[in-house]
Protein backbone atom coordinates (compact mmCIF):
# COMPACT_ATOMS: atom_id res chain seq x y z
CA UNK A 1 0.00 0.00 0.00
CA UNK A 2 1.08 3.31 -0.52
CA UNK A 3 2.73 5.74 2.13
CA UNK A 4 0.18 8.84 2.37
CA UNK A 5 4.03 10.57 2.84
CA UNK A 6 4.44 9.76 -0.88
CA UNK A 7 2.50 11.61 -2.91
CA UNK A 8 4.42 15.09 -1.96
CA UNK A 9 6.31 15.91 -5.05
CA UNK A 10 9.23 17.11 -2.83
CA UNK A 11 10.62 16.60 0.28
CA UNK A 12 8.11 18.55 3.02
CA UNK A 13 9.61 20.17 5.74
CA UNK A 14 8.05 19.85 9.07
CA UNK A 15 8.56 21.67 12.15
CA UNK A 16 7.41 20.18 15.24
CA UNK A 17 6.85 22.28 18.17
CA UNK A 18 6.11 20.53 21.74
CA UNK A 19 7.66 20.65 25.18
CA UNK A 20 7.83 17.10 25.74
CA UNK A 21 11.18 15.57 24.26
CA UNK A 22 10.28 11.90 24.00
CA UNK A 23 7.28 13.11 22.23
CA UNK A 24 9.18 15.18 19.70
CA UNK A 25 11.37 12.35 19.32
CA UNK A 26 8.69 9.78 18.64
CA UNK A 27 6.86 12.47 16.25
CA UNK A 28 10.24 13.05 14.65
CA UNK A 29 11.20 9.11 14.79
CA UNK A 30 8.20 8.36 12.73
CA UNK A 31 7.76 11.41 10.47
CA UNK A 32 11.40 10.88 9.19
CA UNK A 33 10.03 6.85 8.62
CA UNK A 34 7.31 8.67 6.16
CA UNK A 35 10.58 10.56 3.92
CA UNK A 36 9.52 13.95 5.72
CA UNK A 37 12.72 16.25 6.64
CA UNK A 38 11.72 17.02 10.41
CA UNK A 39 12.43 20.08 11.91
CA UNK A 40 11.33 20.56 16.21
CA UNK A 41 11.68 23.14 18.89
CA UNK A 42 10.11 23.05 22.42
CA UNK A 43 8.97 26.15 23.03
CA UNK A 44 7.43 29.33 20.93
CA UNK A 45 10.13 31.62 20.82
CA UNK A 46 12.21 29.21 19.19
CA UNK A 47 9.22 27.97 16.25
CA UNK A 48 8.57 31.20 15.54
CA UNK A 49 12.25 31.46 14.57
CA UNK A 50 13.05 28.25 12.50
CA UNK A 51 9.52 29.27 11.00
CA UNK A 52 10.93 32.36 10.01
CA UNK A 53 14.26 31.22 9.21
CA UNK A 54 13.37 27.79 6.81
CA UNK A 55 9.93 27.81 6.09
CA UNK A 56 8.48 24.48 6.65
CA UNK A 57 5.89 23.18 5.04
CA UNK A 58 4.02 22.63 7.26
CA UNK A 59 3.83 23.12 11.44
CA UNK A 60 2.69 20.57 14.36
CA UNK A 61 2.26 22.58 16.90
CA UNK A 62 1.26 21.90 20.84
CA UNK A 63 -0.89 24.03 22.43
CA UNK A 64 0.76 23.96 25.65
CA UNK A 65 4.09 25.56 25.32
CA UNK A 66 6.65 27.67 27.73
CA UNK A 67 6.70 30.88 27.24
CA UNK A 68 4.75 31.79 24.48
CA UNK A 69 2.09 29.32 23.87
CA UNK A 70 0.65 27.87 21.07
CA UNK A 71 -2.00 29.85 20.44
CA UNK A 72 -0.66 32.96 20.01
CA UNK A 73 2.16 31.37 17.66
CA UNK A 74 -0.48 30.24 15.62
CA UNK A 75 -1.69 34.23 15.79
CA UNK A 76 1.47 35.36 14.82
CA UNK A 77 2.72 32.77 12.20
CA UNK A 78 -0.75 33.87 10.69
CA UNK A 79 -0.29 37.74 10.81
CA UNK A 80 3.20 37.36 9.22
CA UNK A 81 2.57 37.40 5.66
CA UNK A 82 6.10 35.10 5.25
CA UNK A 83 3.95 32.21 7.23
CA UNK A 84 0.61 32.95 7.13
CA UNK A 85 0.15 30.38 3.98
CA UNK A 86 1.67 27.36 6.22
CA UNK A 87 -0.83 24.97 7.11
CA UNK A 88 -0.87 24.60 11.19
CA UNK A 89 -2.21 20.90 12.78
CA UNK A 90 -2.82 21.78 16.59
CA UNK A 91 -2.37 19.12 19.38
CA UNK A 92 -3.98 19.39 22.45
CA UNK A 93 -4.73 17.35 25.44
CA UNK A 94 -8.06 15.91 26.76
CA UNK A 95 -10.21 19.22 28.38
CA UNK A 96 -8.29 21.83 25.61
CA UNK A 97 -10.80 21.47 22.87
CA UNK A 98 -12.25 25.29 23.74
CA UNK A 99 -8.60 26.57 23.03
CA UNK A 100 -8.34 24.42 20.35
CA UNK A 101 -11.81 25.68 18.85
CA UNK A 102 -10.32 29.28 19.39
CA UNK A 103 -6.77 28.26 17.45
CA UNK A 104 -9.22 27.88 14.54
CA UNK A 105 -10.72 31.11 14.52
CA UNK A 106 -7.16 32.53 14.73
CA UNK A 107 -6.28 30.84 11.48
CA UNK A 108 -4.69 26.73 12.30
CA UNK A 109 -5.72 24.27 10.09
CA UNK A 110 -6.88 21.40 12.05
CA UNK A 111 -5.80 19.99 15.80
CA UNK A 112 -5.33 16.18 17.39
CA UNK A 113 -6.17 15.16 20.92
CA UNK A 114 -3.50 13.62 22.32
CA UNK A 115 -3.20 11.13 23.06
CA UNK A 116 -3.11 10.22 19.71
CA UNK A 117 -2.23 7.33 16.88
CA UNK A 118 0.79 7.74 14.90
CA UNK A 119 -1.08 6.94 11.77
CA UNK A 120 -3.87 9.65 12.48
CA UNK A 121 -1.08 12.12 12.49
CA UNK A 122 0.58 11.29 9.79
CA UNK A 123 -2.92 10.98 7.85
CA UNK A 124 -3.91 14.67 8.84
CA UNK A 125 -0.23 15.99 7.52
CA UNK A 126 -0.55 14.33 4.33
CA UNK A 127 -3.80 15.62 3.79
CA UNK A 128 -2.99 19.27 4.68
CA UNK A 129 0.13 18.94 2.27
CA UNK A 130 -1.99 17.60 -0.37
CA UNK A 131 -4.46 20.44 0.09
CA UNK A 132 -1.05 22.88 -0.41
CA UNK A 133 0.31 21.59 -3.22
CA UNK A 134 -3.29 21.48 -5.07
CA UNK A 135 -2.65 25.86 -4.61
CA UNK A 136 0.48 25.67 -6.95
CA UNK A 137 -1.81 23.76 -9.52
CA UNK A 138 -2.96 25.99 -12.43
CA UNK A 139 -6.90 25.87 -12.81
CA UNK A 140 -7.81 27.69 -16.26
CA UNK A 141 -11.04 29.63 -15.67
CA UNK A 142 -11.82 29.06 -12.10
CA UNK A 143 -12.22 32.59 -11.19
CA UNK A 144 -15.97 33.00 -9.76
CA UNK A 145 -17.20 36.39 -8.94
CA UNK A 146 -20.24 37.06 -6.67
CA UNK A 147 -20.25 41.10 -7.29
CA UNK A 148 -17.80 42.70 -5.54
CA UNK A 149 -16.52 39.21 -4.54
CA UNK A 150 -13.66 37.55 -6.66
CA UNK A 151 -12.43 33.94 -5.63
CA UNK A 152 -9.52 33.29 -8.04
CA UNK A 153 -8.43 29.42 -7.83
CA UNK A 154 -5.71 30.27 -10.51
CA UNK A 155 -3.74 33.02 -8.25
CA UNK A 156 -5.21 31.62 -4.93
CA UNK A 157 -6.27 34.70 -3.73
CA UNK A 158 -10.14 36.44 -2.56
CA UNK A 159 -10.59 40.23 -3.17
CA UNK A 160 -13.11 41.64 -2.06
CA UNK A 161 -13.31 45.13 -3.14
CA UNK A 162 -10.67 45.11 -4.61
CA UNK A 163 -8.59 44.20 -1.76
CA UNK A 164 -7.29 40.86 -1.01
CA UNK A 165 -8.74 38.34 2.03
CA UNK A 166 -6.27 36.78 4.03
CA UNK A 167 -7.72 33.15 4.57
CA UNK A 168 -6.28 29.94 5.72
CA UNK A 169 -6.44 27.28 2.94
CA UNK A 170 -8.99 25.06 4.54
CA UNK A 171 -11.44 29.00 4.80
CA UNK A 172 -10.18 29.44 0.35
CA UNK A 173 -11.25 25.87 -0.35
CA UNK A 174 -14.52 26.16 2.23
CA UNK A 175 -15.39 29.63 0.59
CA UNK A 176 -14.44 28.28 -3.17
CA UNK A 177 -16.94 25.45 -3.04
CA UNK A 178 -19.85 27.69 -1.43
CA UNK A 179 -19.56 30.37 -3.99
CA UNK A 180 -18.54 27.58 -6.96
CA UNK A 181 -21.68 26.25 -6.22
CA UNK A 182 -24.08 29.24 -4.95
CA UNK A 183 -27.65 28.62 -4.08
CA UNK A 184 -26.68 24.81 -3.41
CA UNK A 185 -27.42 24.19 0.03
CA UNK A 186 -24.83 21.83 1.87
CA UNK A 187 -24.28 19.30 4.77
CA UNK A 188 -21.70 19.87 7.61
CA UNK A 189 -20.35 16.27 6.00
CA UNK A 190 -20.42 17.09 2.38
CA UNK A 191 -18.66 20.44 3.23
CA UNK A 192 -15.87 18.51 5.08
CA UNK A 193 -15.33 15.94 2.18
CA UNK A 194 -15.27 18.44 -0.19
CA UNK A 195 -12.40 20.96 1.29
CA UNK A 196 -10.81 17.90 3.40
CA UNK A 197 -11.24 15.01 1.55
CA UNK A 198 -12.91 11.82 2.78
CA UNK A 199 -9.54 10.52 4.14
CA UNK A 200 -9.71 12.94 7.43
CA UNK A 201 -11.91 12.87 10.53
CA UNK A 202 -12.87 16.21 11.77
CA UNK A 203 -15.64 17.05 13.63
CA UNK A 204 -19.10 18.63 12.58
CA UNK A 205 -18.06 21.63 14.80
CA UNK A 206 -14.89 22.59 12.86
CA UNK A 207 -17.20 23.89 9.85
CA UNK A 208 -19.00 26.40 12.65
CA UNK A 209 -15.64 27.59 13.30
CA UNK A 210 -14.51 27.98 9.98
CA UNK A 211 -17.81 29.71 8.52
CA UNK A 212 -17.96 31.85 11.41
CA UNK A 213 -14.31 33.26 10.84
CA UNK A 214 -15.36 33.39 7.31
CA UNK A 215 -18.13 35.65 8.28
CA UNK A 216 -16.21 37.83 9.77
CA UNK A 217 -13.35 38.20 7.51
CA UNK A 218 -16.01 39.08 4.99
CA UNK A 219 -17.18 41.77 6.54
CA UNK A 220 -20.55 42.49 4.88
CA UNK A 221 -20.40 40.24 2.52
CA UNK A 222 -20.42 37.69 5.61
CA UNK A 223 -24.29 37.54 5.14
CA UNK A 224 -24.47 35.52 1.97
CA UNK A 225 -22.99 32.59 4.30
CA UNK A 226 -26.88 31.35 5.32
CA UNK A 227 -27.21 28.79 7.70
CA UNK A 228 -29.61 26.23 6.69
CA UNK A 229 -30.35 25.01 10.37
CA UNK A 230 -31.11 21.29 10.85
CA UNK A 231 -28.65 21.01 7.59
CA UNK A 232 -25.63 22.91 7.35
CA UNK A 233 -24.86 26.13 5.02
CA UNK A 234 -25.26 27.21 1.50
CA UNK A 235 -24.36 30.83 -0.10
CA UNK A 236 -26.76 32.73 -1.60
CA UNK A 237 -27.82 32.57 -5.23
CA UNK A 238 -27.32 36.30 -6.52
CA UNK A 239 -26.12 39.49 -4.53
CA UNK A 240 -29.80 40.75 -4.58
CA UNK A 241 -31.61 37.11 -3.95
CA UNK A 242 -33.86 37.00 -0.72
CA UNK A 243 -32.70 34.32 1.43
Amino acid sequence: MQSLASFPMKKSRILVVDDEPDLVELVRHHLAREHYEVVTATDGETALAEARRRLPDLVVLDLMLPGIDGLEVCRRLKADPRTAHIPVVMLTAKGEESDAVIGLAQGADDYVRKPFGMKELIARIGTRLRGGEARGTPEVGKVVRFGDLVVDSVKHEVLLEGAPLKLTVTEFKLLRHLVQNRGRAFTRNELLNAVLGQDVYVIDRNVDVHVATLRRKLGSYGVHILTIRGLGYKFREAPGAPD
